[in-house]
């Protein structure tokens, strides 16, 4: 295997938006970092934000181009994206050419993918689908199929029941039942995604998300979930047993009990399919449902896993075994949850880049159980709060 290109002690941050918080901060205060370099739309708007997240003198502003970054990379440097997925590929190659890491909080694509052997032949690293969603709800569900399998046996047959349902909703429900914590363009683009997923042991496909909108409820709370993208290559992702079966497996998108009604014209307008009309309709909601400093945002996660045994079990493990993560949190004035939940795991994947801990090639947040589990840790100890509950 090639060794991993030593880290240079510099990180370049792509883009300040919704998702930038107190994982910059972390970056910026590490002993490990020797420089961290902020890459915005002008010099000015970078500044700006580095201002407002009290980072002034501890990061340097950047005004981002393509060429321009190019031209300050140096081996082992470490560059994180926060910009839209289609813009990770150029980059990618960037990194490649110019000998450094990169890592983001997408899911990995078919164009990052093409770059990836590349990469891995360099002794560069490449950290994808290391924030939330994906992300931390990748821990989750590789820490839970462990537990499960420690309790019911890896070889025995059995069947389970997996279920993982992430949003971003205001601290305080509006008319809207909603609140941009990305792009609007991006959210309406997902809902005009199909979802693939398993419901009654089969495959099963929406082509309009929303349709199959059905009432959860978490903690007592009722809320309102739908499949999202194609859940069924985690399976094999989180590591599930072969000698187990899948009744249900979903991974979807949360939002507040009320969301379907409140949105029903927004699903009219979806339905025409017209990419002009679709775009117009994202910048008349952005208009119309401004995010603002004094709004509060909310992060619900659930990860949920039921497993039964079939037939007799092995001697020493159980029938059955249950088991959720709920992690719920509520921004503040100095960051947001979804900031709070997407930078610092991104920061954590970063410093464990200049670590040397991850190996060169293509990197997840979660890649084994181990893994999960040491990362679970550390965000807790950093205060990133959730609970586990085994029944």
């Amino acid at each position: 295997m090639t060794d991993t290109v030593p880290a240079s002690g510099t990180v370049h941050w792509i883009g300040v938006g919704l998702s930038t918080g107190g994982g910059l901060s972390g970056l910026c205060d590490s002993d490990a970092v020797r420089h961290v370099r902020v890459w915005h739309r002008t010099e000015d708007r970078a500044a700006e934000e580095l201002a407002h997240l009290g980072l002034t003198g501890r990061a340097e502003p950047r005004a981002y181009t393509l060429p321009a970054l190019t031209a300050e990379l140096a081996p082992g440097d470490v560059v994180v994206s926060m910009l839209p997925a289609p813009e990770h590929a150029p980059l990618l190659a960037a990194c490649v050419q110019g000998g450094a890491h990169f890592a983001c909080s997408s899911y990995v694509s078919e164009a990052v993918l093409e770059h990836v052997p590349a990469a891995e032949a360099a002794g560069l690293v490449v950290l994808t689908e290391c924030g939330l969603d994906p992300g931390i709800d990748h821990l989750f569900a590789h820490s839970l199929v462990t537990r499960a399998e420690h309790a019911i046996g890896a070889g025995t047959p059995a069947s389970y029941r997996l279920t993982s349902y992430c949003g971003g909703i205001p601290a305080v429900p509006n008319d809207f039942r909603y609140r941009f914590s990305w792009a609007p363009a991006g959210v309406l683009g997902a809902l005009r995604s199909p979802a693939r997923y398993i419901e009654e042991g089969a495959e099963t496909v929406a082509e309009r998300p929303w349709e199959v909108t059905r009432p959860q409820d978490i903690g007592g709370e009722a809320f309102e979930v739908y499949p999202n993208r194609d859940s069924v290559p985690f399976v094999e992702q989180y590591g599930l047993p072969a000698a187990w079966k899948a009744r249900t497996f979903v991974r979807g998108t949360l939002r507040l009990d009320g969301w379907l009604s409140a949105w029903d014209s927004v699903f009219e307008e979806l339905k025409g399919g017209e990419d002009e009309r679709i775009g117009s309709l994202a910048r008349e909601l952005a208009a119309r449902y401004p995010t603002t400093d004094a709004d509060r945002d909310r992060v619900v996660l659930a990860v949920s896993l039921e497993v039964d045994a079939e037939g007799d079990s092995d001697s020493g493990h159980r029938r059955s075994w249950s088991g959720r993560y709920l992690l719920d949190l509520e921004g503040d004035a100095a960051e947001s949850a979804m900031a709070r939940c997407v930078s610092r795991t991104l920061a954590l994947g970063v410093r464990h880049i200049i670590d040397g801990s991850l190996p060169p090639g293509l990197s997840r947040a979660a890649e084994t159980a181990r893994r999960s589990e040491e990362w679970l840790n550390e965000l807790g100890g950093e205060g990133m709060e959730f609970r586990l509950t085994v029944g």
